[in-house]
């Protein structure tokens, strides 16, 4: 969201009062939920956590047991048969769970601000509290999506409100997944104790989308995905002056800045975790 990211209003707070409205009322999603998760992304993108308690990993890549994108995070299923098929057959669950994107993240933001685990440990939560903690705010704003949702319902008959609300956030889960997708999977991804220094973890875990007049308004910007990660405050409207900056110097430093179209990109996305299921298969055979 460019309110969260600071790209619109030179005071901070106005941006966080605008994502409140927009995150916790108009979508269902909390902010401060989104914010600890978010902050923790761009710092480590596509890091393995050094052990299973440790702060210091991706939590966007924290997909198991449905989709692994290395064989070190597969292992943990080798001994699940329901494991061992999610992963074996992970490329062609990975839409299916795309669709579902949405209603778990809408899940996790209502257990964040009203299950208390907002209050306790949570990667990031200290970077935030000084940004950002409105928990009374939150809560009504949620609750009050809510509430409209549920008004909305009502006015249709009950299969129909049903069948609605179901192509409405699987649609939308699909849509907004893809798009974050195609940012990071199937990219290089780094333990904890072997990343490279900041910008080379930030451009070789990366890649940009191909810019034409629909990516450009499909990705809302983060077509320009590599640029993003380095510089998050520039408005989205400058990211294109930048990305000619930064492929010129990722050049001239001999750091591949990977780019791909929509189609390619998604088709490298499924190729990566068939790869990952093929050397797990190998690695691990069944018993």
């Amino acid at each position: 969201m460019i309110f969260l990211h600071h790209q619109v209003f030179k005071n901070r707070m106005y941006g966080d009062m605008m994502g409140l409205i927009i995150g916790n009322l108009f979508q269902g999603f909390s902010v401060h939920w989104w914010k600890t998760k978010h902050n923790s992304h761009h710092a480590v993108p596509n890091l393995h956590a050094s052990c299973k308690d440790s702060c210091d990993g991706d939590p966007d890549i924290d997909t198991m047991p449905i989709l692994a994108w290395t064989l070190k995070m597969a292992e943990s299923a080798k001994d699940c048969p329901k494991g061992r098929f999610l992963i074996s057959w992970q490329a062609f669950f990975y839409f299916p769970a795309l669709l579902f994107a949405r209603l778990a993240w809408a899940d996790q933001s209502w257990v964040y601000v009203w299950g208390g685990v907002g209050q306790h440990s949570v990667k990031g939560a200290e970077m935030d509290k000084k940004r950002i903690s409105y928990p009374t705010a939150e809560k009504f704003l949620l609750a009050l999506h809510y509430i409209g949702t549920l008004y909305v319902l009502r006015q249709m008959p009950i299969i129909n409100a049903i069948v609605y609300y179901i192509v409405a956030q699987t649609s939308c889960g699909i849509m907004l997944a893809t798009v974050f997708g195609l940012g990071h999977n199937g990219m290089s991804v780094y333990p904890a104790n072997e990343r490279p220094d900041f910008w080379k973890l930030q451009v070789t875990t990366t890649r940009n989308v191909t810019s034409n007049w629909f990516s450009d308004w499909f990705c809302g910007g983060l077509q320009y995905q590599v640029d993003h990660h380095l510089f998050p405050s520039i408005p989205r409207h400058n990211l294109g002056k930048v990305n000619k900056l930064v492929a010129s110097f990722c050049k001239e430093q001999g750091v591949t800045y990977h780019e791909a179209n929509m189609i390619d990109g998604t088709v490298e996305v499924l190729q990566h975790l068939a790869q990952v299921s093929k050397e797990f298969i190998k690695e691990f055979p069944a018993m």
